[in-house]
């Protein structure tokens, strides 16, 4: 048939046998059939990543890999320390006099002995300056679909591929970074929510000795709240089959957050809700437990994102290269201006009646982060977007490619592919864009940590020149 004489595939449709196509009439229940199905395709496409205990496992690195993209040596000069040093991780081979293939907690320990005793030359270890939190890395925006989880997933295994001790939170309901790194959540209970309900628990019990000194009837202290004072952010806190990448994961429960928030909120006026997440993380010690603490958000601007977005010293906004994308990404912005300049307004009008700190939100870096770029399409536009908003634009675009779409496919990070399913140009292509992306957001961890670690050696010499 002439292709220029067929008519569109919506023309003359037999009523009759779109009936029969359409099955019958779906109540609610249909749902809960639909989720339970769902359910079971997602267990069987999450267990095609774990091991036979029911576990994900993190595959091993070669020597290639090792002296290419983890430790910065030559492999013959690598292969001798080895060999000199028998006592360090051999690595194991699949054959006598075959490659050998060592675990990330091998490298780490390999790294750790090249830091100490190889040339003070090269970076062995990431750059962290002592006695200095832990960076916090919000990864938002609320358009879905713009690689948000992803980013934030693979940043998270840069970084711990790079050294740093790095904790994932999850504050999604739809739990996809809980999926990536294999965790398991049974309720809200083992999400941040009990965080959350703690820090309006114990600012509701200083409310009361308050209210108590003045004579007055404290205010109820429910069951959930109760429970919420006996745990702790490290209690939440679970390992993953990345060994220095701990969870604290989400599942659908935790969208409850959002709903039960604004009613403490409205209990009690003073409980500063944006602040809860920030203030359980510095009180549990967990900035300084980790280097890098990164948090994947819920693609809206409500109660746990916010909680995100205050926490962040660094705020990551995906996009693609696309109008709509571009559009929503500057309504995003806008957005975030509303909410935290009104809540900045309101505080500071009792601040200022009080004469205490006037409240002001800052971010280290706000960068906005092309995704799924495709050069040969999009480049036009990428340009034009660079050029309308450079300075909250990261340098880099992450290229999407075949590495990239498998990955996705299989429920893993581009750093777990093995490069032997691939031809070696598709691998380290792939990984190259992944790597330019954490390159970019390095520059921007490593500047603010040396910007805090001057700024506390202006401060420490103020005080002595003060003292003497």
């Amino acid at each position: 048939m002439n292709d220029g004489n067929r008519l569109p595939p919506y023309f003359n449709i037999p009523p009759d046998t779109a009936l029969a196509e359409l099955g019958a009439p779906m109540g609610t229940d249909s749902f809960a059939a639909a989720a339970a199905q769902a359910a079971r395709g997602r267990e069987d496409l999450v267990s095609r990543g774990l091991n036979p205990e029911g576990r994900k496992s993190l595959r091993r690195f070669s020597t290639w890999e090792v002296t290419r993209y983890l430790i910065p040596v030559a492999t013959p000069h690598f292969r001798r320390v080895l060999k000199q040093n028998p006592d360090l991780p051999q690595g194991t081979a699949q054959t006598e006099g075959g490659t050998r293939w060592f675990s990330l907690d091998e490298v780490l320990r390999l790294r750790a002995f090249f830091a100490a005793e190889g040339s003070k030359a090269k970076e062995y270890l990431p750059y962290r300056p002592k006695d200095l939190p832990a960076k916090v890395v919000a990864v938002a925006n609320f358009k879905g679909g713009v690689g948000k989880t992803s980013t934030a997933a693979h940043l998270a295994m840069s970084a711990a591929l790079d050294g740093y001790r790095v904790l994932v939170i999850d504050l999604d309901s739809q739990g996809s970074m809980t999926s990536i790194f294999g965790g398991q959540v049974a309720d809200e209970w083992a999400t941040v929510f009990p965080l959350l309900a703690r820090d309006y628990a114990e600012t509701l019990q200083a409310e009361n000795r308050a209210r108590m000194a003045r004579g007055d009837s404290p205010l109820p202290l429910d069951d959930t709240l109760a429970a919420a004072l006996k745990i702790r952010a490290p209690d939440l806190a679970q390992k993953t089959h990345w060994p220095n990448i701990d969870l604290i994961g989400a599942q659908l429960n935790l969208y409850w957050a959002e709903f039960q928030v604004p009613v403490w909120r409205m209990g009690l006026k003073g409980w500063k809700l944006w602040d809860a997440l920030t203030t359980r993380l510095e009180a549990d010690g967990m900035l300084d437990a980790y280097d890098v603490v990164i948090l994947d958000t819920p693609p809206a601007l409500g109660y746990l994102t916010i909680n995100a977005l205050a926490a962040a010293d660094i705020l990551l906004v995906p996009l693609g290269a696309s109008f709509l994308e571009f559009d929503s990404t500057g309504r995003f912005f806008d957005m975030l201006h509303a909410t935290f300049s009104s809540i900045e307004e309101g505080e500071n009008l009792a601040a200022r009646a009080l004469g205490t700190p006037e409240l002001r939100f800052e971010w280290d870096a706000v960068r906005a982060v092309v995704t799924r770029f495709d050069a040969g399409q999009q480049m036009e536009l990428a340009n034009l977007m660079q050029a309308y908003i450079a300075p909250y634009m990261s340098p880099y675009r992450q290229d999407y490619t075949a590495l990239v779409g498998q990955a996705g496919e299989q429920v893993a990070g581009i750093y777990e592919a093995d490069y032997r399913d691939f031809n070696r140009e598709t691998y380290i292509r792939g990984r190259q864009t992944f790597d330019e992306t954490y390159a970019a957001f390095k520059r921007l961890l490593v500047g603010a940590w040396r910007r805090d670690e001057l700024a506390r050696q202006a401060e420490e010499g103020a005080r002595g020149a003060g003292a003497a």
